[in-house]
């Protein structure tokens, strides 16, 4: 499943969901490197 995080304040990441931290941030796989930042919130369709 694709998810997509930022990672700072102007940068996003979208790759493979990998796992939930504690901490409420997400990681994800783009090829063979792995981000962790926050999810990026579904609501965007109102």
């Amino acid at each position: 499943m694709l998810r997509t995080i930022t990672v700072g304040s102007y940068i996003s990441v979208q790759g493979t969901y990998v796992r939930t931290l504690t901490d409420g941030r997400i990681e994800v796989q783009v090829g063979d490197k792995t981000f962790v930042g926050l999810p990026v919130s579904n609501s965007a369709a109102a």
